[in-house]
C-alpha cells in the first residue's frame, strides 16, 4: 500500500523511516513532502496514486484538492480537529478519515496560560526591553488571574483541563458546554459572555461554532473582557474582533488560531497562483496583519500543540492508524475513526 505524508517535518520523517521498516516492512511504500496540501499547490503525478494520505492542518482537503487521488481510501490526520476536510467528498466516495485525539489535552491547556500570562503580564514587552537596556516598570503593569472569573467554551477532553488548571489558580470558573463533565458552574453561553473576565475558547469548529463570536456576541461581552481561542480562527469573527479591541471592550487576545490561517503555509513558488484563495481571507489576513502590531494582542502560529511528548504522541497514534488501515475492519471499534 502506498502512502504519501504531507506536511512533514524532519523530526517526523526519522520516526516514520524508522518505525514504518520495522513494523510494516515492505507492505507499506511510504514518500514524505513537506509542503501543504492545497488548491494552489501544483501536485506531483508520483503522488496521486497514493491509497493512504497523512496532512497536518496546514493541508486543505478540499473536494478539489482530494478528487485528484484517484486510487484515495484513507487519510491519515496528524491532528485532532479535521475542519479542514471535506467529509461530505469523503463520505460520498468511501474514504476513511482517521484522525488524532488526545494527544495533547493538557499541552494545550497548558498553553491557554502559557500564552495568558505572558499577554497579560506583559512579559514578551519587558523582555525585549531589558534586552534593549531599557527598565521602565511602569509600562508593564500586568493584571492578576487571582479571584476573575474564567469563561470556558466546551469542557471536553482540552477544556476539562483548562478548568482544573484555572481552579489552580484560584479563579471562580464557568463553562459553556452540552455535556457538563467538570465541577464547574454550567451557564449559558449569553451569560458566559456577560460575567467573564477572562474566556478559553476550546470547542471543535463545526456548523454550530462557526462565526460563534460575531459582531453581536463580541458586542454582548463585559467590558475589558480577556480572550484566549486555541481552537479553530473560524470561530471569531477577525474583523468584529478588532473592533472590540480597538474600542477596549476586549482588552487582550491571545490566539493561536486565526481565520484563513492556511494562507500563512503557501510558498509561491510551490503554488499554482493565488487566485483559489477568497477575498474575504486576503481581507482576515490584512486585519490580522495589524493585530499582529498590537502590544495587548499575542498571535502564535498554532503551536499550542507543540511540544516532545505531544508530538511524539501524534507519530505514536499515526502508526496504530496505519495499521488499522492495513488491517481494516469497518466495524471494529478500536479504531480512531472519524
Amino acid at each position: 500500500m502506498k502512502i504519501t505524508f504531507f506536511d512533514t517535518l524532519p523530526h517526523e520523517e526519522i520516526f516514520l523511516r524508522k518505525h514504518l521498516a520495522k513494523n510494516f516492512g515492505e507492505s507499506l511504500e511510504a514518500q514524505y513532502i513537506p509542503t501543504s496540501l492545497h488548491p494552489t499547490m501544483q501536485i506531483s503525478e508520483e503522488f496521486l496514486d497514493s491509497e493512504i494520505i497523512s496532512v497536518f492542518t496546514p493541508s486543505l482537503l478540499n473536494r478539489e484538492v482530494l478528487s485528484k487521488f484517484t486510487n484515495l481510501k484513507f487519510i491519515l490526520l496528524r491532528s485532532v480537529g479535521f475542519s479542514h476536510v471535506d467529509l461530505g467528498y469523503t463520505n460520498e466516495n468511501g474514504i476513511h478519515v482517521f484522525n488524532c485525539p488526545n494527544y495533547g489535552d493538557y499541552t494545550v491547556a497548558e498553553y491557554v496560560f502559557a500564552s495568558l500570562l505572558a499577554l497579560v503580564r506583559k512579559i514578551p514587552q519587558s523582555n525585549n526591553a531589558l534586552r534593549m537596556g531599557n527598565i521602565l516598570l511602569d509600562k508593564y503593569m500586568g493584571v492578576e488571574l487571582f479571584s476573575k472569573t474564567m469563561g470556558v467554551i466546551s469542557t471536553g477532553a482540552i477544556g476539562s483541563k483548562v478548568v482544573k488548571i484555572a481552579k489552580g489558580f484560584s479563579m471562580d470558573v464557568i463553562a459553556y458546554d452540552i455535556k457538563k463533565n467538570t465541577d464547574a458552574e454550567y451557564v449559558t453561553l449569553d451569560e458566559l459572555c456577560r460575567r467573564s473576565d477572562i474566556i478559553s475558547i476550546n470547542a471543535p469548529l463545526t456548523a454550530d461554532t462557526l462565526k460563534m463570536f460575531d459582531r453581536n456576541r463580541i458586542n454582548s461581552l463585559k467590558k475589558g473582557v480577556i480572550i484566549v481561542n486555541t481552537a479553530r480562527g473560524e470561530i471569531i469573527d477577525t474583523f468584529a474582533l478588532y473592533d472590540a479591541i480597538l474600542d477596549r471592550r476586549v482588552a487582550y487576545a491571545a490566539l493561536d488560531v486565526m481565520e484563513c490561517e492556511d494562507i500563512l503555509w503557501q510558498k509561491p513558488s510551490q503554488a499554482s497562483g493565488f487566485n483559489g484563495i477568497k477575498d474575504a481571507c486576503l481581507k482576515n489576513f490584512l486585519v490580522a496583519n495589524r493585530l499582529l502590531k498590537m502590544d495587548n494582542v499575542l498571535i502564535t502560529p498554532h503551536t499550542a500543540y507543540d511540544t516532545k511528548e505531544a508530538t511524539r504522541r501524534i507519530l505514536e497514534i499515526t502508526l496504530e492508524n496505519i495499521n488499522s488501515c492495513l488491517n481494516f475492519d469497518a466495524g471494529a471499534k478500536n479504531q480512531v475513526l472519524i
